[in-house]
């Protein structure tokens, strides 16, 4: 006789994570060297940077799988407001970077609070919809309360400035909200007189003007985004279908801006070729599939709902990234999951990702079989115990 006992990972989803990951070593380090070589005199310091941000997200993402989430829903307010905390000191006492002020740091080490804040509006959002359920429906005491959360989140980046990252936070709000299956009539009227205050907004900014313009009507060299976007696409053509091979890429030495961060997939292009793209996106749609698969099956709806706003998430970011090294969306700074250089991505996407985990081992999915006697059922040696020949 077998007994199931529900405390299997999803090892393929644990697979999928754990290779971008190890991945991202080799690419990040053929990415970055001239670079680093440039800003510090050190071809390898940016690699060992790298390391240890990917060693920092292997113990989250573990942490994640050992911590209970339904003890997690709990702490999601708290979370969410310290998340809210931090993002208010880093707009007075935040380290400005290309003009904004999106760090905060103490010595070497820096946090990118608006990475954290993202994932605690998702995991209080899914609280508040797992509780609230019919009641997401009411406008005043269900659909409010939650627009408030992602209205005071998405505000507070934009304000740093950081435009693409509060429009994606506002995104998945939304999202969470149509999977919390409140009212579409609510949903829409948001959307109609929020997307003109954002259109508003990012046309505010010259820089986002340029970006648009050279998006919509392709102005060539009207702008260094233009010039990054250029050279990321000439990467993505020598790569072919097979690409030149690691280490050796051309648009890393210094033609491509920073091709270690936001355009390190047309490093990934130039290298492994098209090949090698379309298996870093099979990563991403295995992880899509294992995802949803998991929120299918999660034990209670605040499990299904964190499993559903992790996937997307991250899976959307993947996407938007891709997109914009091809051309095919406007230039924004979002980072490639698990692959682009950058700790506060890299760390709090690997808890997520181990949120994720523990969730899976609560299912019937991956069930561990051990193997139990049968009440009744005797060993032949016992049965022979006593008796005599």
């Amino acid at each position: 006789m077998f007994a199931s006992n529900r405390n299997h990972i999803d090892m393929l989803l644990f697979l999928v994570v754990i290779t971008l990951m190890f991945m991202s070593l080799g690419i990040v380090y053929s990415a970055s060297v001239f670079w680093s070589q440039v800003k510090y005199g050190e071809s390898e310091r940016m690699l060992l940077s790298h390391a240890l941000k990917v060693f920092l997200g292997l113990v989250a993402m573990f942490i994640g799988i050992k911590l209970d989430y339904h003890k997690a829903q709990r702490f999601t307010k708290l979370a969410l407001l310290l998340a809210i905390g931090l993002l208010a000191v880093t707009l007075v006492m935040g380290g400005e970077a290309k003009g904004a002020s999106r760090w905060l740091r103490y010595g070497s080490m820096g946090i990118q609070p608006s990475e954290f804040a993202k994932y605690a509006l998702l995991f209080h959002l899914a609280a508040l919809i797992a509780v609230k359920g019919e009641l997401v429906r009411d406008f005043k005491h269900g659909f409010v309360p939650i627009i408030i959360w992602i209205a005071l989140v998405t505000m507070l980046v934009m304000i740093q400035p950081n435009f693409s990252m509060g429009a994606m936070i506002f995104g998945l709000g939304l999202l969470m909200l149509f999977i919390g299956h409140a009212k579409l009539t609510h949903i829409l009227v948001l959307f109609a007189v929020v997307v003109p205050l954002l259109a508003l907004y990012m046309w505010s900014a010259q820089y986002r003007q340029v970006r648009m313009m050279d998006f919509f009507q392709g102005h060539h060299g009207s702008g260094l985004h233009n010039y990054q976007l250029q050279q990321g696409i000439y990467g993505f053509a020598n790569g072919g279908i097979f690409g030149v091979g690691p280490g050796e890429s051309k648009q890393r030495d210094l033609f491509l801006p920073e091709s270690y961060g936001d355009f390190v997939f047309s490093i990934v292009g130039e290298e492994y070729g098209f090949l090698g793209t379309m298996f870093v996106m099979l990563m991403f749609l295995i992880f899509v599939l294992r995802g949803f698969k998991i929120a299918q099956h999660a034990e209670d709806a605040f499990g299904r709902y964190v499993a559903i706003a992790i996937t997307c998430a991250i899976s959307l970011y993947a996407l938007v990234n891709a997109g914009v090294t091809l051309g095919i969306l406007p230039t924004t700074g979002l980072p490639m999951p698990f692959v682009s250089y950058g700790g506060s991505s890299m760390v709090f996407s690997a808890f997520a990702v181990g949120v994720l985990l523990n969730i899976s081992s609560r299912t019937d999915l991956h069930p561990r079989v051990t193997q139990l006697p049968v009440l009744g059922e005797i060993d032949a040696d016992e049965m022979n115990v006593g008796k005599v020949y």
